[in-house]
Formats: structure tokens, sequence, C-alpha cells
């Protein structure tokens, strides 16, 4: 049976067998890992990864896909396909305590930030992300200072992670094809934050007040957050002047 892709759950199936070849080869795979599967769609990659590891969970939205999932994954043992959206899985429920998985997915572009928000909530059991997302938000993850796409995205992601684009995916390598390119992003959670904050909820404040208004300086974007005193030598910078580095010597200067 043909399974046309939803347009309001932001199906684009990877249809370049190239690309998923290059996919897998970028998970390093091992028969030790665990992967967790974000959109397992028909289950092609999912039954060529779980002949390569010790565990995968297939984790699917559309329930209009569980009868080939489950038929594409017969035989594989050690595949368990779970109907449910990602943002509402219980990763500490599903998971042993000590159990580290591998992530990875294709993922509605929609929620690309909602997703990673959820994985860096529960990085204690996550060794390293791989998700395909839209290029110019892959971009502004591993943005610099200086740069223009430089933003309080990028200084979210790499506080908690270093990011990496593996490489980039033509849009025509999808069905149906998406309006834009994509990017296979990889994200290694750190042990630790980059930096130490002394007040992580100031830290993002402060990033955000900044970023809201980039044009100007710290001066006046963080004005009611932060005085002349306490922004020192930062006061005539705008934001995208400032490294993850500074924004943390900032935020422990205010704190």
């Amino acid at each position: 049976m043909r399974i046309n892709p939803k347009k309001s759950l932001g199906q684009n199936f990877l249809i370049d067998k190239n690309i998923v070849k290059k996919i897998i080869e970028a998970l390093n795979l091992s028969s030790a890992d665990n992967i967790l599967e974000i959109g397992s769609g028909k289950g092609e990659i999912t039954s060529l990864i779980a002949s390569k590891v010790n565990k995968i969970y297939a984790l699917e939205l559309d329930a209009r896909l569980k009868d080939t999932l489950e038929k594409e994954l017969k035989g594989h043992d050690n595949a368990r396909v779970i109907m449910q959206d990602i943002l509402k899985l219980d990763l500490d429920k599903l998971l042993s305590p000590e159990e580290k998985i591998k992530v990875f997915g294709n993922i509605p572009y929609y929620i690309s930030s909602p997703i990673i928000e959820y994985l860096i909530s529960h990085r204690r059991h996550i060794e390293k992300a791989l998700i395909t997302v839209q290029k110019e938000f892959a971009k502004r993850v591993v943005a610099s200072p200086g740069a223009k796409d430089y933003g309080s995205l990028s200084f979210f992601v790499q506080y908690y992670c270093l990011p990496e684009i593996v490489f980039h995916i033509n849009k025509g390598c999808f069905y149906p094809v998406p309006k834009v390119d994509s990017s296979l992003l990889s994200l290694t959670f750190r042990a630790q934050p980059a930096f130490y904050v002394k007040d992580e909820e100031l830290f993002f404040r402060l990033i955000r007040s900044a970023f809201n208004q980039r044009r100007k300086t710290l001066k006046n974007s963080l004005k009611g957050i932060a005085n002349t005193e306490e922004i020192g030598s930062f006061v005539n910078k705008r934001p995208e002047d400032l490294s993850l580095e500074d924004f943390a010597t900032l935020a422990n200067r205010i704190a």
C-alpha cells in the first residue's frame, strides 16, 4: 500500500540511498550501541541500523506506518517500535538508569528547536545525536561570533553541546521535495556545560535580551537587567561580538 507523506507532520522521506549510506557511516555504529531513531517512517533505514547495533528504539508518530514499520523490522529482535511523539516520550522511563543512547532522525523542520531542547534536557542518557535539519537552521546552531547566523540558538546549543555540520543534503534527496536544502547536524553532548555559570536562568535571559535587540549595544539592550558598571568593557559592544565565555563572564559578574 502506498503511503503518501503527511504535510501536517512535516514528513519528507529520505529516498537517496547514497545519502542513507553516508548517514549510517557518520553514526559510526558498533554492536554495543543503543539507538533511538526519531521518525522511523517505513523502517528502511531502521532495519539497516538494527543489523549493526545492540538495540534500536524505532519512534514513529504516524499510525498509518505502524504495520509497514513492524513488517520491515520482523526478524530484528533488538528493535522495538514505539508509536509516540518524541516530545512526549518519557526517556527516563524507557531507559534503564545507566543506559546511554545515540539519537538519529530526519526530523520535521517546524519542531527542530523543541526537539533539540528535549535532547538537551535528557542529555544524561545521550552520547551523541545526528539529526537532519534545515540547512539554515544548522548554520545558526554552529555559528561563531561575528557571523550573521550567530544568535541565541547558537549560545544555547553550544553551551551544552559540541555541534558540527557533517554534510549538507540537497532537497532533491527527499520525497516530497522540500523548498530548502538540509544538513546532517551532529551534537556531541558535553559532560559539563562549556563554562561555569552561577545562574543559568540569568545567563540565558541576558543572551535573549541582547539578541532581541541585536543592533543595539549591550548598554542599551540590557537596560533593566545590568548597569553600565556590571557590563564593564562590553558596554559598547553588540551581542554578536561576544563569545560564549564572554556572556558567562558577564552573567557571573551580575549574579
